[in-house]
Parts: structure tokens; sequence; C-alpha cells
């Protein structure tokens, strides 16, 4: 059964009204990738009545209003990816496809989605109760940021959305904590007789943002500081993001005006048996009837019958903004918890017996972490893999072999595919078992191509992005070609790579079409142009001219043209006389970097 969605779904359950009610870009999936529908269900299973509205209509009360006012709050999202990133490309123009609306077509997500439907609630529902955001879009832009497709730093959204409060990051926790504050709260308020008001107890929880007239904790540079001056943009991001991890972290607060945003420190993560339980809830892994019958949705193609094993990365690439929302440790299910999930997937009479992907962010870092980083919280004086991967680091693919194996051989279920993107230098690390794992991935779950993502090859633009040195990936390419020769598979590696990155001139971009041509041997055929996405360093970068760890200048290239030439020299074809050796067909995908986006890619 799906949340409910429509007036007569209420009316056949016997709902009067609804605790929460959940408004998002996305069309309405019932699946564990799908953050609303995530959320929906874990309140849901703690017994509040929850609802979904998608894509609603904003130029009429009809959507928004179907389902009436909620008794605790509204929960608004942008969707899976930032409304502006889903509608524009890195050239800032408007893209036709939607994979997440019914159709394809991309005429249902405004831009700016969380402050439009904010608004949209408030237009019709004069007063009401809390407004509550989340989501991705919410949780990178909760503190006063650069926007790049306005040119400019703009406050924290939960000032430009005018909402009560923001939970940021994954919020399994912190949204359960808040459906129950506000229910104590709303009776609290209903018995009390004096005017002396008790401890909010909603602004206690971790993981959530709200706004005060005084300041909590370690304060930021104001919003109209660091409008005026770079370099105090840098210190506070700089702050911002040394107060992500949930160990260590100091609640943070950022004027704006006479006002203060206040984040709490970030909410716990969740245990194996916390997620085992939430991805064990009813997800019906398809879209529900009311916008099937809008058309077809293109991320169904991926998802439906995909799993997610794990959260978080500690590959904290420097334009990647997993970090900032779903941590940089990982945490994983448990094998018992995944394997359930697949029998059952193995049982639903559309399974044509292929698992489209077994993974997370970066597929092989399921099943082990730092023993310290999982005590103590993440290291504030260096990262997990770069500029050299940690000795206390201890890659182990074991739990990842071990789990694909047992898929495998489970009634009904071919071929289990590993398409969220393999980090190349944990293999060559894993001196026991990478090897082995290696050769099973390419043996059994490689579709003819595996994915990495080198970006780049030239010193200096890796060590801006926070990436590993490109030795590391010819060791790895000699490696996979060694195994597909001894299985005599044709199966091939393909490459993200980006142009116009932070540090990133023609010259670099020469440097890697030279790279692409003698040591990989391919033409790519797709270059993804860098995107300054909310909360990265690459994006702070990119508006200050200044590499923030060595403050000094960086180049950065922002016209639009210039960007444009730097893609076309490496998709350019080669000359004749430069083809010495065969090329590979280069298989690209599209991607996002700000977390899974279905086209098929991850991150």
């Amino acid at each position: 059964m799906f949340l409910p969605t429509t007036r007569k779904e209420l009316d056949d359950r016997g709902i009067e009204r609804l605790d929460v009610i959940l408004v998002t870009g996305d069309t309405y999936i019932d699946s564990p990738f799908m953050g609303a529908s995530l959320i929906g269900r874990v309140l849901e299973s703690k017994g509040f009545n929850v609802g979904i509205i998608a894509q609603p209509n904003t130029d009429s009360a009809q959507d928004i209003s179907r389902l009436g006012e909620p008794r605790l709050f509204w929960g608004i999202t942008g969707g899976a990816v930032d409304s502006m990133v889903a509608n524009y490309t890195a050239s800032k123009k408007r893209r036709k496809q939607d994979d997440y609306t019914p159709g394809g077509e991309n005429t249902q997500r405004p831009d700016r989605a969380v402050i439009v439907y904010t608004n949209l609630v408030r237009r019709f529902f004069k007063p009401t109760v809390p407004i509550v955001l989340g989501g991705i879009e919410a949780s990178l832009r909760r503190i006063a940021h650069y926007d790049f497709w306005s040119n400019k730093i703009r406050r924290s959204i939960l000032f430009d959305a005018k909402a009560d409060y923001l939970l940021f990051g994954m919020a399994h926790h912190s949204i359960v904590e808040l459906a129950r504050a506000l229910e104590t709260k709303q009776n609290t308020d209903k018995t009390l007789k004096t005017d002396k008001k008790p401890q909010d107890p909603v602004t206690q929880i971790a993981g959530l943002g709200y706004i005060a007239k005084t300041p909590k904790g370690i304060e930021l540079p104001a919003y109209e500081a660091v409008i005026r001056d770079k370099n105090l943009y840098i210190q506070s991001f700089k702050t911002f993001y040394d107060n992500t991890d949930p160990k260590l972290a100091q609640p943070l607060s950022q004027a704006h005006a006479d006002r203060f945003l206040v984040l709490n420190p970030p909410a716990p993560f969740s245990s194996t048996q916390e997620m085992d339980e939430i991805h064990d809830l009813n997800f019906q892994r398809n879209v529900h009837p009311y916008y099937r019958a809008l058309g077809h949705v293109r991320a169904m193609d991926t998802i439906r019958f995909s799993i997610p094993t794990h959260y978080g990365c500690y590959g904290e690439c420097n334009f990647c903004a997993i970090t900032v929302h779903q941590g940089r440790t990982v945490r994983w299910r448990s094998k018992n918890s995944i394997i359930a999930e697949a029998k059952k997937m193995a049982r639903d009479k559309d399974f044509k017996g292929y698992i489209f992907d077994l993974g997370g962010p970066t597929a092989n870092m399921y099943g082990y972490e730092c023993e310290k980083k999982l005590k103590k919280g993440a290291c504030t004086h260096r990262r997990c893999l770069f500029p050299t991967p940690c000795p206390s680091l201890s890659p182990d693919h074991g739990p990842q072999m071990n789990l694909l194996k047992e898929i495998g051989r489970l009634a009904g279920v071919k071929k289990v595919f590993l398409n969220s993107g393999i980090r190349h230098d944990l293999i060559l690390m894993d001196k026991q078992k990478g090897q082995a794992y290696l050769k099973q991935v390419v043996a059994d779950h490689v579709s003819g191509q595996m994915k990495l993502a080198p970006e780049h090859c030239a010193p200096g633009v890796l060590a801006l992005m926070g990436k590993p040195d490109i030795e590391s990936l010819v060791a790895f390419k000699h490696r996979f070609d060694r195994i597909c020769n001894t299985l005599n598979k044709k199966q091939y590696l393909t490459y993200y790579l980006i142009a116009a990155h932070p540090g990133c001139t023609i010259k670099e971009m020469n440097e890697l079409k030279d790279f692409t041509r003698n040591e990989l041997h391919i033409t790519p055929e797709q270059v993804q142009i860098f995107t300054p996405t909310p909360s990265t360093f690459s994006t702070l970068m990119y508006y200050t001219g200044m590499d923030p760890f060595a403050m000094v200048p960086v180049s950065v290239e922002k016209d639009l043209r210039a960007k444009e030439k730097q893609k076309q020299i490496i998709t350019r074809k080669a000359e004749r006389r430069h083809q010495t050796q065969p090329r590979q067909k280069q298989h690209q995908g599209k991607f996002s970097r700000q977390g899974k986006k279905h086209s098929k890619r991850k991150k």
C-alpha cells in the first residue's frame, strides 16, 4: 500500500486528517532511493499518518490543498537533486529532460523548488502549522552560500523560504524526534495556563536548523559580512565544514540582519540495525498509480531493481556534496537485510533476474571503516584517501565479495551489477583481497563497462579536486586489462572527466587530451563541465578564486564559451596521424556530483 496522495485514499483508510504532509519536486516513487518516500515510511512506522503531494501545480490550490492541512507539520523538499541542478546544465541552459517526472519532460519542477513550495503552502493556508525544509536542496543551502545561477551569495534557505525549521543530512532520527516534539509542544500549548513557557523541545533536536534572536555555539561570519569579504566567506565555509561530523561538531550560528540562523550538531548516524529496520519497511518500489497514469518515469528503469547497501563516503572529493549531506563516515546494512530485500525483489512479477545496482555513493566502500573514526569522529588534520591513503584505513573487500556471491545464488537472480562507481585506489590498497575482488567483479558483475572517476590527470588540478594521482589509475587499468584478457572478456573502463574545474586551463585540458589518447587509448564522448553546486570546496574556489587550503590564488574559468572550449578539447576526434593505437569504445553515462542521478549513474 502506498502512502496516500489523494482524498479518496484518505477516505478509504478512514483518515480524517493527516499528521504530516510531504511536498516533493520529484514524482512519488515509493522507493528507499527517494528521500520523501523514505522519510514518509519512517514516520509511518512510528505511528504517524503521512501523505505525499508530488510536483504540485504552483498556479492554483488544486494540488497543494487536496489532502487538507496536516496536524503537525508540512515537509518540503526539492527532490533527489537540487532543483537548479535538475533544471540547468553547467552552461546554464535549460534541461529538456527530467528523469523523475512522468513523461520525462522537464516542466514540473520549479526553479528553487523549496522556496516555491513553501510560498505555495503559505499562500493557501494562512496561518498554518510549521513548515520544515529537508532533502539535498535544503541541506546544502543551510548556511549563507554561493549560488552559481544568480552568481551571488544567497542567505540561508531557511530565511529565503521563510520556513520554520530545516532538517539537514539524512534525517532518519531527527524527523521522528521533530514529529514527537511538535506533538508534545502542541499538547503543552493547549494545557499551559501560564505565560511562562518551558524550553522549546524542538530547538534541542540534533540535525535541526532554526531562526533565533540570539546566537548559539560557534558564530560564523555574518551573511552581510561574507557578501562583502571573500576571505570571511572562506573562513565561514571552512568552519562550517569542520563541524559536519556528529561526534565532533559544535552548534553553529550565523547572523542574518538582526536574527540568527542556528544549526544544532548533526544527528548521529544510523546504526546497522536501524538501517536494516528502515529498509525493511513496506516500500512498493513503484510509482504511485495517480502519477503512473501521467507517463513513464525514467528513473524507474534503474532504481526499481537496485538495492542501496550503505551511505556516506570518505572520498571527500572537493567538488562533491556527499560529505555535507550524507557524511564522510560510511555505515552499512547487514548482509541478511540486503539478502532479504533481494529475495523480495526476486518475487516481483516484473523482475527479470537482473539487479541493476548493489551499492551506495561508492560501491566498494561497503562493510569497512576506520576504527578510529567510528570511535572518535573524522580526523581534523587529514583525509582518509587524500593526498595519500591513511594507514589507519584498512580496506577489506571481503564483505562485499561474500554478499555478491550469496545474492548471485538466490533463486530467480541471474546477475548482480555494480553500477555505483568504484574507487580504484581502494582496490590497489587492499593487498589481501583487492585482486580477487577485481577479478570477481570483472567476471560476474560488470555489464561491459566499469565506471571510474579519475576526473583529470594534471597534478595541480587533481590536488584541487582532492583526487588521487594519476599513476594509481594507470596501474589499475593495467591490472583490469590483464584480468579481462585472462578471462577472455571484452570489458571496458569508462571514465568520468571534468572540464573547467578551478585550476584547469587550456593547458591542463590539452594534457588530459594527450593522456586519454596515449594512456587510455580513447576519445571520450562525454565530459562534464564543472558545475559549482552549493556547499563544496570546489565551489568555494570558483567563487573566491582562491585555494582555501593554501590560501593562494587559483585560476578560474568563468566564461561559458571558454568552458565549452575546454570540453571540446577532450571530445574532439583525434587527428589521424595520432591514431597509432586502437581505441576502445567509450561508454559514458550522465552524472551529477550531488548524489545519485539515475540516468544511470551515481556518483
